[in-house]
């Protein structure tokens, strides 16, 4: 049976917080950012579901929290170092190791990095659930976007999923708009 769910994303907050600092200006080192999404997942034939993020970061440390990501009522704590440079062409990358709780129990290995060229980025985000209850049903995770930003507060783009809460690979356009991310994600199976 072909299945057309379509997943429609909302980051409702995305903000910087720089910490109070006292006497002299805040370095990167010592800047606080906080970025919290959520995620509507709406699926013809399957449950559908809401997916929170919360990530902070501060210099080289990065904290992560996550529901219904890894799978269906299951949360997981990431803990990363961040890194990056370049100038024409900048990079991130940010290797983390994960423990999932809930419905999927076990630890994960993963890594954040992005390539940005002008107004041309790619990014992805990868992990493999290794599950503590089953070897046999751990998996790799994998959300990739390329993006144009026309303008500072605007950019287009593709995203390609791989996840766990539903078998397949979907595929569409990735709108987003300032700070607030839009997507609508055509999906067959």
């Amino acid at each position: 049976m072909r299945l057309f769910p379509i997943a429609i994303a909302a980051v409702l907050i995305s903000a910087d917080i720089e910490s109070a600092q006292t006497g002299n200006a805040a370095t990167d080192d010592q800047a606080w950012s906080v970025a919290v999404s959520v995620y509507t997942y709406i699926l013809s034939d399957e449950q559908n579901y809401v997916q929170p993020t919360v990530s902070v970061d501060r210099g080289h440390l990065h904290l992560e929290s996550r529901y219904n990501y890894e799978s269906i009522d299951t949360g997981s704590a990431w803990l990363g170092v961040n890194f990056s440079g370049g100038k024409a062409l900048e990079w991130t990358l940010t290797p983390m190791f994960g423990g999932v709780f809930g419905d999927t129990i076990g630890v994960a290995p993963g890594l954040k990095g992005s390539l940005a060229w002008g107004a041309l980025e790619f990014s992805s985000e990868n992990e493999y659930v290794i599950d503590a209850d089953e070897r046999s049903e751990s998996f790799f995770y994998s959300w990739s976007e390329l993006t144009l930003a026309p303008a500072s507060w605007w950019r287009f783009g593709v995203v390609t999923q791989r996840t766990r809460v539903y078998q397949s690979r979907p595929a569409g356009w990735l709108f987003l708009q300032a700070r607030r991310l839009y997507c609508l994600c055509l999906q067959s199976g």
